[in-house]
């Protein structure tokens, strides 16, 4: 079998599976007063279809690597709310 063909026998099967799991998890989600609906999962059918496109290289860093002579440590902690 080709790997596109591969690729996609799996992301069917995936799609097939993640479907099932999300009609579990709707008619077994114990916040009744705040039901689950199919709209609460489209991120994740989103990342599933995204599978079966070509993997996108890295976005290029714009901030030298440290043995580039860019920082040693970076902030990632968002500020806080004033």
């Amino acid at each position: 079998m080709e790997h596109n063909e591969l690729r996609t026998e799996f992301i069917n099967e995936l799609w097939g599976r993640f479907e099932a799991l999300q009609q579990w998890a709707i008619a077994n989600w114990p916040d009744r007063d705040h039901p689950l609906s199919s709209a609460d999962f489209v991120a994740a059918r989103q990342e599933i279809l995204g599978l079966g496109e070509p993997r996108r290289a890295r976005p290029l860093r714009l901030v030298p690597e440290p043995s580039d002579g860019g920082p040693q440590y970076e902030e990632v902690t968002p500020a806080p709310w004033p």
